[in-house]
């Protein structure tokens, strides 16, 4: 009798990695792909290691040098960061591995919560890896087991592309049997394999080609590609992981008859491409972001010479940015096809009022919590530094500063403090400060660190330390003292890293002190040189769930005189009544004390009870 559940696709990857037997397991946090690890690492009963490592290429290393010695391994990472992981995955290719790897990386159509939406199939075609694209979340689960051994089988490790909407779909999940077959570790030497001179790379780029067309029979008869052909249809629709959901909804939608090409590897399947342009005057092709598989369509038909009709991405009816969906592509098919949509229920009546039952929301603009600290530490930058003061950021919580006016820059993982480094090195003469997370200055914020003060860049590193890795989940970093399934550790100091690397002027402070950090922040701005201003203070949702409890602020309305100061904070515990011109404080107060210490009125007091 089979098991099912229903869950997160994360969590059902997670499931394949226990039901394949993975045994190394280690990855960076980066939604859409974090639950992953953080269910591995919370399983109580587990015989397997799990680690979150300090970034992704560090991450990538460790499965890797796993792999080497013959066990199965996994890492995992958003699409960005795979590309912190570039450096080793492409030598990778060259070397292979001896046990089984994969390379788990989410993409994120839209970006929900990323700054661009790269396509990890060119990372796939770029480095020859193969790469494998669920469809849905038990697809996702099931791949897992077949990744492990088709790695195995070629000696070759596997990309495994998820997106966010199957990371964080849900939907029920045939469980499977767990493999009790687990490899033992033992490294072979092979230098010839294994260290990749210029002689060695030589041979093994050449059998990385040979063994593509091993990879290319494997995969074409693989379960994840299915050719449905239909007796008489002249339009062929080939699609590609979750956007082959989306096609296959519409085309019944629209009840139109067509053969139906699913394709969840890469290489695709040239095999089937053939037999689907043989048959059909024109192909239209759904896939998200880049045209892949589009552009594989085009070079086969040229070779072969068909005069099929190849309708996408670069012939523009299907969009090249941001998510598909069922209705997208229904609309797709009824342009191309010219046909009229098919998709009203029929209970509803030719003069239903669609306008009618629409709601128009407010706009609800990300913002920092409630006490969030960061609040506090932008409040006093933008204060010392001025408002034409340069303010390059980076990625985390604290992006969201970007509405305090203290964020100018974002460009990558530990790209502020490169940024204002090159800012000044080019003449800049306006004060620059930059900050950057706990996490995010472990993950590749050290370096820049390291170059700013080598090559005596005149700026202020601001390190806004919460004590977590907050926007991902909240999972720990090397600053907290414990690992990912909560073993105790070294809790490495930011102080020493930062005198280690050469900084001279290293501060901490608290940032709900706002005294104390302005006179700090001052004294950074005087500093000649790289100054290094650590804002401590634990995150306000990790603080709540460790049980600490600060008594909430009220303001007196009767002392209050609508100056907006605290308003103005931005803090979404305050509100502004336009009809008394009086502030208030509401139920989500954290007590932090901010907006106390900047009222001019003492019109805000802790509250007693």
């Amino acid at each position: 009798m089979s098991t099912r559940e229903y869950m997160l696709g994360n969590v059902a990857i997670a499931r394949g990695i226990v039901e394949g037997g993975g045994q190394v397991i280690s990855g960076y946090p980066g939604t859409p792909s974090s639950e992953i690890i953080g269910t591995l690492a919370a399983m109580v009963e587990r015989d397997f290691y799990v680690e979150w490592s300090v970034n992704e290429k560090v991450a990538l290393e460790v499965a890797a040098g796993a792999a080497m010695t013959g066990v199965r391994s996994v890492v995992t990472m958003k699409h960005v960061g795979l590309n912190v992981a570039a450096d080793p995955l492409m030598t990778l290719a060259y070397t292979g591995i001896k046990g089984s790897m994969i390379i788990i990386v989410a993409d994120d159509p839209s970006c929900h919560s990323s700054q661009n939406e790269q396509d990890t199939r060119r990372y796939s075609q770029f480095s020859l890896i193969p790469c494998l694209d669920p469809s849905t979340p038990q697809e996702a689960k099931d791949m897992i087991s077949y990744a492990f051994e088709f790695s195995n089988k070629v000696q070759m490790p596997v990309i495994f592309r998820p997106t966010t909407r199957i990371s964080h779909g849900k939907s029920d999940v045939e469980l499977g049997p767990v493999n009790e077959s687990i490899p033992a570790a033992e490294f072979v030497k092979e230098l010839e394999r294994w260290v990749m001179v210029p002689k060695n790379a030589r041979v093994q780029h050449v059998h990385l080609l040979e063994i593509q067309k091993i990879i290319q029979e494997e995969l074409e008869n693989s379960p994840w590609n299915s050719l449905e052909t239909s007796d008489g249809a002249k339009v062929g629709v080939i699609a590609s992981g979750i956007a082959s959901v989306y096609a296959k909804e519409a085309i019944i939608k629209q009840g139109i008859n067509v053969s139906f090409l699913k394709i969840g590897t890469y290489p695709v399947p040239e095999n089937k491409i053939r037999t689907l342009m043989a048959n059909t005057e024109m192909i239209i092709v759904f896939e998200e972001m880049e045209p892949v598989v589009e552009e594989q369509v085009r070079v086969i038909a040229q070779e072969t010479g068909s005069t099929v009709e190849i309708i996408g991405k670069l012939q523009g009816s299907v969009p090249r940015v941001y998510e598909l969906n069922t209705d997208i592509c229904a609309d797709i098919l009824a342009e191309v096809l010219k046909l009229e949509r098919q998709d009203v229920p029929a209970e509803v009546t030719e003069d239903f009022d669609y306008n009618a039952c629409r709601i128009d929301l407010p706009m609800r603009p990300p913002v920092m919590c409630p006490g969030c600290s960061h609040r506090a530490t932008f409040h006093v930058m933008k204060k010392v530094y001025g408002k034409n003061a340069i303010f390059p950021s980076d990625i985390g919580c604290y992006t969201l500063g970007i509405q305090s006016g203290t964020v100018d820059t974002t460009l990558c993982m530990g790209g502020s403090i490169t940024v204002a480094s090159g800012m000044y090195q080019a003449g800049e003469k306006k004060p620059i400060c930059c900050s950057i997370g706990d996490s995010t200055f472990f993950h590749t914020g050290m370096n820049g660190l390291l170059n700013s003060i080598y090559n005596k860049a005149n700026i202020t590193v601001t390190i806004v330390d919460n004590r977590i890795t907050a926007m991902t989940g909240h999972q720990p970093n090397p600053g907290m003292g414990r690992t990912a399934i909560g073993e105790e550790t070294v809790e490495v100091s930011l102080e020493a890293l930062c005198h280690a690397l050469g900084a001279e002027f290293v501060e901490t402070v608290d940032p709900y002190d706002l005294k104390q950090t302005e006179e700090v922040f001052k004294r950074a701005k005087d500093y000649k040189g790289t100054s290094v201003v650590i804002t401590r203070q634990l995150c306000v949702i990790d603080a709540k769930r460790s049980g600490i409890r600060r008594k909430p602020f009220s303001i007196d309305a009767e002392k209050c005189v609508g100056c907006r100061l605290c308003v103005n904070l931005g803090c979404p515990a305050i509100e502004f009544d336009t009809t008394t011109k009086k502030a208030s404080i509401n139920a989500m107060c954290t007590g932090c004390g901010v907006c106390a210490a900047l009222c001019k009125f003492d019109s805000i007091t802790e509250v007693k009870k």
